[in-house]
């Protein structure tokens, strides 16, 4: 039997079908609309496997869904379609209630009317959130499964609704839900909207490299591998009904992060013309309602699973990088056209 992976040609959703076809052997169907931010490039290295099988389908299309179901016969399906940019949120917040909230209910829907038709015990419904659904943190606390929602942009409002639908399906009709919260991610194929991506290729061709506010903003960073892994131990061991956060444990400020890559940067390419690139730092207005920091206690999914994160965020850092400064014709690829010139989610 298959899985299914929504938003699989994403970010992280191309990570989990990568490490899922190419690392574990699994047949998978990946189910993806194609936006601007999924890229077929992202899974080009088993798009040839013959366990690996695409469908370009909104999750917002229930006959298409069916179809997927009933065509495929998936004993799990792993829930990472979503748009998930908080500046594009705040200018189309109707796109973000559209995929995350609309999207998911007609999966959850599907997946409900599947499994009464269906026997297929060992059935898991992985949906895959974020962190933000939990609001800003103080100076020492962490998120943990039982952090209250506090959501402050559209875009974490979003997946705060799409969270409590995939717990209200689990309670009321039995669906073997189980919701995951992850830090923030970094790694290969990142679309070059996202911090990291943005400051190394800011960095490389010379422009400004933007910093909301003071720069003092924290974030929990984890490495887009290392969630594949968790992801993948929640589905084999996961309990139905439970919530498993995932961070990285790799705590940072934005200033600092963008001083670490602009360090990085000067030592692995030495002679651009644009060292010291950490003279390329423009401060700029901050994002309305931005967080002040996120960070995640992830001793649950360790103790009663046995993950942890695998990689440093010193170590992750250089491979990222390295990866953009080998793959610049994937980055001008996906950029083609794709980005607005102008900073999106300012208030006027």
């Amino acid at each position: 039997m298959s899985i299914v992976v929504t938003g699989g040609s994403g970010f992280i959703g191309s990570a989990v079908v990568r490490h899922l076809v190419h690392d574990r052997g699994e047949t998978v169907v990946n189910v993806d609309k194609l936006t601007y931010c999924g890229n077929q490039a992202s899974t080009a290295a088993v798009a040839s496997d013959p366990r690996y099988a695409f469908e370009q389908v909104d999750v917002c299309d229930r006959p298409a869904i069916d179809r997927i179901f009933d065509t495929y016969r998936p004993r799990a399906i792993l829930h990472l379609a979503a748009e998930s940019h908080v500046d594009r949120s705040i200018d189309r917040p109707a796109d973000f209630i559209q995929t995350n909230v609309l999207g998911t209910y007609t999966l959850l829907e599907t997946a409900r009317d599947y499994l009464a038709a269906h026997d297929v015990p060992e059935f898991r419904f992985v949906h895959v959130s974020t962190d933000e659904v939990f609001g800003s943190l103080g100076a020492d606390s962490h998120f943990t499964e039982d952090s209250p929602y506090q959501p402050r942009s559209p875009y974490s409002a979003s997946k705060a609704a799409s969270d409590h639908l995939a717990r209200a399906w689990y309670h009321t009709y039995g669906v073997p839900v189980i919701v995951t919260n992850c830090s923030n991610n970094y790694g290969p194929y990142q679309f070059p909207e996202k911090l990291i991506p943005v400051i190394i290729l800011n960095a490389l061709q010379g422009r400004p490299i933007p910093v909301y506010g003071n720069g003092a903003n924290v974030r929990d960073w984890l490495h887009v591998d290392d969630h594949a892994l968790a992801l993948a131990l929640v589905l084999d061991r996961g309990q139905p009904g439970e919530t498993y956060a995932i961070g990285g444990n790799n705590e940072r400020s934005n200033l600092d992060l963008v001083h670490d890559i602009c360090a990085t940067l000067d030592e692995l390419v030495p002679g651009s013309p644009h060292c010291p690139h950490a003279n390329l730092v423009e401060f700029v207005a901050d994002r309305p309602g931005h967080d002040h920091r996120y960070a995640i206690d992830a001793g649950k999914i360790h103790r009663e699973l046995g993950w942890q994160p695998r990689h440093t965020l010193a170590s992750g850092l250089r491979e990222t990088i390295a990866w953009y400064l080998a793959n610049t014709d994937w980055c001008a690829d996906v950029l083609d056209g794709t980005i607005a010139p102008a900073r999106q989610g300012v208030l006027r």
